[in-house]
């Protein structure tokens, strides 16, 4: 499952903060620090990962250890969601393949 929400992740990112940039986005790369993603871009990260799937992201929540990276925010999700991902979820990345 972890697969399927990190390939659902770095398509949000790319549509919504690449814009078709040719930039290799890595799974640890930082989201800050290779300026991809603003603070405004956090709340936009954390309203698909609240819409995609089913969880909420607490104040406290929102550090760098969670939603900085592919890898963090990939771990993070499945902590949150315990493993399972939303049919919607794995629906959206099917249509995406």
């Amino acid at each position: 499952m972890d697969r399927i929400i990190s390939e659902q992740i770095r398509n949000f990112i790319h549509q919504n903060f690449l814009f078709g940039r040719g930039f290799d986005l890595g799974d640890s790369d930082s989201f800050l620090e290779n300026s991809v993603i603003d603070s405004t871009g956090v709340l936009e990260l954390v309203a698909f990962l609240e819409e995609t799937y089913g969880i909420t992201v607490e104040n406290e929540e929102l550090i760098p250890e969670n939603l900085d990276s592919l890898e963090n925010v990939t771990a993070y999700v499945s902590r949150k969601v315990g493993g399972a991902v939303s049919v919607n979820a794995m629906m959206d990345l099917r249509g995406q393949a």
